[in-house]
C-alpha cells in the first residue's frame, strides 16, 4: 500500500531522498495507480507494459528511499523530435521537487538520444507544471482547443529546443 508523502513539510526537496531510474515490469501496477490518481482519462497498465516492450520510449520512475514509487515520466522520440507524453507524481508526494527531478532526467535522456526539440501538451490551468516547464526553457508554440476532457480544457503546446 502506498503511503502519504514525507512528513518534512514545506516545499522543495529538503529531507526527501528520491532515486530516478528506468522502469521495470514490476513497477507497472504502481505507475498505473499514480496515473489513475493524476489524470481524468488515464492510460492502462497494459499501455505502460507496451512501452517497456518497444525500443525507443523512455519510462522513468521516481522511487522513495523505502522503495515506494512516487512518480513517473514517459518520453518518446522520432529522429530529432521528442515528446514528453506523461509525467505525474503521487498525490501525497507533490510539492517536494519530485516532478522537477523527473523532468530533469527526461531532459537528460532527450539530449542523450539526440532530441533537438522536445514537445509536450499541458492543461492551461496546470499552473505548477507550467511554471516548471517555463523554468526549464519550454516555450509556448500552440494551443489545442478543448483538447482535454473531464473537464474540457485547452492544451498548451510547449517546446524546448536543445
Amino acid at each position: 500500500m502506498q503511503r502519504n508523502g514525507p512528513e518534512t513539510g514545506g516545499s522543495g526537496e529538503a529531507g526527501v531522498k528520491i532515486r530516478v531510474r528506468p522502469a521495470r515490469s514490476d513497477d507497472l501496477e504502481s505507475v498505473a495507480r499514480i496515473e489513475a490518481d493524476s489524470f481524468s482519462t488515464p492510460w492502462s497498465a497494459s499501455t505502460f507494459a507496451s512501452l517497456l516492450e518497444r525500443a525507443g520510449p523512455v519510462l522513468l520512475v521516481a522511487e522513495a528511499q523505502d522503495g515506494v514509487l512516487v512518480g513517473y515520466a514517459v518520453m518518446w522520440s522520432y529522429g530529432d523530435q521528442g515528446e514528453l507524453a506523461n509525467i505525474a507524481v503521487a498525490s501525497g508526494w507533490r510539492g517536494f521537487g519530485i516532478g522537477s527531478r523527473l523532468m530533469d532526467a527526461i531532459l537528460e535522456a532527450a539530449e542523450q538520444t539526440g532530441v533537438r526539440e522536445l514537445f509536450l501538451e499541458v492543461r492551461e490551468s496546470n499552473t505548477r507544471a507550467n511554471v516548471m516547464y517555463e523554468h526549464r526553457g519550454f516555450e509556448l508554440v500552440g494551443r489545442r482547443p478543448q483538447y482535454y476532457e473531464r473537464p474540457r480544457e485547452d492544451a498548451l503546446v510547449l517546446v524546448k529546443r536543445f
